[in-house]
Order: structure tokens, then sequence, then C-alpha cells
């Protein structure tokens, strides 16, 4: 059982509305290094924070209580539901964007995602990317990111199949209900599910999404 360095960040408020976490949300930082990203999560001024960090090789801090809100998430939605914050738990990889993640720290995600996801039952159709819920504006974490492996495992949204939607409906039914231009959505989409993908709208992005999303998520 992974036991992570407690580093408290200021920047936190209580859910609202009674809310519990019923989503995850993963994160990369974009940052030069991981005590760069752990110093802004917990200074006051930057306004910004998340309740795990977890550098390449598998160390992980935690900064705030899963019971409260941290500040992660920005503007966005998901499955047509807004304040992010209040239904998720923020977790922050050590990573630019620009190479693969590392084994260590992909080894202590899928440990402490299964803790998260049975302590508040959250579904693997509740672990998102931070690309998911706000299209256009992140991109996070990014195409480099391994959601088959984590799909393997029960952590994730595995892409099976159904049939008769357009791009915009299958789109919605997975959980992207945010209101952004087609090629912030296909970009979003492609992400999440087919980071590989280039060029425009095709069938294997139709693929990718059909039937991602079985009955939809809870409040």
């Amino acid at each position: 059982m992974i036991s992570p360095i407690w580093q408290p960040s200021p920047n936190f408020t209580a859910r609202r509305d009674g809310l519990v976490p019923s989503l995850v949300v993963i994160h990369y930082t974009a940052m030069e290094s991981v005590e760069a990203a752990l110093e802004r999560l917990c200074d006051p001024e930057a306004e910004v924070s998340a309740h795990y960090l977890i550098g390449g090789d598998g160390q992980l801090w935690q900064m705030v209580e899963e019971s409260q809100r941290a500040w992660h998430a920005g503007a966005g939605e998901w499955a047509g539901l807004s304040d992010i914050n209040s239904r998720s738990i923020g977790i922050e990889l050590d990573n630019r964007g620009t190479h693969p993640f590392a084994e260590p720290q992909m080894a202590v995600l899928e440990e402490l995602l299964a803790g998260i996801m049975g302590r508040w039952s959250i579904g693997p159709e509740g672990v998102i990317g931070h690309s998911c819920m706000a299209p256009g504006r992140k991109c996070d974490p990014g195409p480099r990111f391994d959601w088959a492996r984590l799909a393997r495992q029960g952590l994730a949204v595995e892409t099976p199949g159904v049939t008769g939607k357009t791009f915009h409906d299958l789109a919605r039914a997975a959980g992207f209900t945010a209101d952004v231009s087609d090629a912030d959505l296909l970009e979003a989409v492609r992400l999440r599910f087919r980071p590989w993908g280039q060029g425009a709208l095709c069938e294997a992005d139709l693929d990718a999404l059909r039937g991602s999303a079985p009955g939809g998520l809870g409040a």
C-alpha cells in the first residue's frame, strides 16, 4: 500500500452542495521539475492545487484531503455537469507532455486510482483527462498517456461499439458535453480515445466513441 508524503496546500475549499467525488481528473504538470510543480501547487498566490502529485520516479505527494475541493479542473463540464472541482479528485503527473509517462509513475497511479475508486465507488467511466472536461482549453494528459493500460485493469473506459449516432451524439453520450467548436471537440475526443489520430473526422473517430458511455455517470 502506497503512503503519500503529506505536503499541505492552502488552496482548497469545502465541496459545494454536499457533493462527493464521482470523478477522477488526470493532469500533467507541464513544468520544469516535480519540485517546481509541488511549489506552485502549494503557493497561495497561484490559487491552484490538486489532491495528489506523482513524480516520474513514483514518489507520491498528497496536498489536499480527498474530502475537500482542490482547485485543479477550472472551467468546463463533463456529462452535462459543471463545477468539476466539487465532483472530482485531481491527480497531477510530473510530465511536460512531450515524453512517455515513466513506468514507476504509472504503477503508482494505478495503485492510487484503485484505492480512490474503491473508497468513493467511482467506476472506470469516472476516470477522465483534463482535456475531456475542458476541450479546446486543456490538452493534458495528452497523446502520450496510456489510457489503454488503465482500461485493461478496469481503471478507465475501453472503447466498445454501438451504431447509428453522429459524432456529436456519440461524443455527448460519452460525456463530452462542453459547448466548443467541432475542431476542439474532435481534438478532445482524440486525446482521450485515439491520440494518434490526425486530419479530418473519419469513421475511426466514430468507432473510438461507440459504446464508450454505458449508461453515463451519476451525480
